[in-house]
């Protein structure tokens, strides 16, 4: 029976220690509470040891998580109603205080981000928030990681995900859009006006100059028509014709006159 005892007692021992063994992977930490006081530092990652039920172990990840936070009714500041739900990435860097100072990190610092999302963007016009996104995610990732450095909780980064807009809005800004592009055409087409009068007065100006290239002009003008094979053949007489025979049947007339 003493043999048969100490046996027993020593498989009891063997199992216990077994069981006492706890693997943790390169991404966990073991933060222990002995006889309910938590331990001066965390434990892993690799083979460490629970002595249960005086000690007991909570294990945290120190992976990076995303977070997506819920749809939101927002007004802006200039009074649109909007629907807008963002995406938070977030890591433990301190496990011990994730474990003591809050009961659940993640759930509360949803409840931040929802709150905090609210305010901020209640704060911004509707073309603020639409130009400047990038500008709001850096304001919510700051505010959101001083609410949670005092629990060991990183916030790495903060997106806005997406807006959503009532029917009216997005008609409404759809035109704006189109009356805006309307006014750029007409004016690039004024300005190409403009352009083309220019480059025609300084066109003139130069033939001006010349009498003799504008007769050049008609005889490249002849060419060009000849080109297409045009039964309709144009002759251009200048303008300078006309004036030299209205030039010669008014001097009879001024001499009868005189007479």
């Amino acid at each position: 029976m003493g043999l048969s005892f100490s046996a027993i007692v020593t498989i009891v021992v063997v199992l216990y220690l077994f069981s006492s063994i706890k693997i943790l992977a390169e991404y966990e930490r073991g933060v222990i509470f002995r006889l309910g006081r938590l331990l001066g530092h965390e434990k892993g990652p690799g083979v460490i040891l629970v002595f249960a039920p005086i000690d007991r172990m909570v294990r945290i990840s120190l992976r990076q998580e995303a977070m997506e936070v819920p749809p939101q009714d927002i007004i802006t500041r200039d009074n649109v109603t909007l629907k807008v739900n963002a995406v938070i990435f977030l890591r433990v860097i301190d496990p011990r205080k994730a474990v003591v100072e809050v009961s659940n990190y993640v759930y509360q610092t949803s409840q931040f981000a929802q709150t905090t999302l609210r305010s901020v963007l209640g704060e911004q016009e509707l073309d603020e928030l639409l130009a400047h996104r990038e500008k709001i995610n850096l304001r919510l990732q700051s505010i959101l990681d001083t609410h949670t450095a005092p629990w060991g909780v990183k916030v790495t980064n903060v997106e806005v995900k997406q807006v959503d807009m009532p029917e009216s809005m997005l008609r409404a800004m759809a035109k704006q859009a189109e009356a805006e592009r309307e006014k750029r055409s007409k004016i690039i087409h004024a300005e190409g006006e403009f352009s083309a009068a220019q480059r025609l007065v300084d066109a003139a100006a130069l033939l001006a100059k010349e009498p003799v290239s504008v007769q050049l002009r008609y005889l490249q003008t002849l060419t060009e028509i000849g080109v297409e094979k045009n039964t309709t053949v144009v002759f251009p007489v200048p303008v300078d014709f006309f004036s030299g025979i209205q030039k010669l049947l008014g001097k009879p007339d001024e001499g009868s006159s005189k007479s």
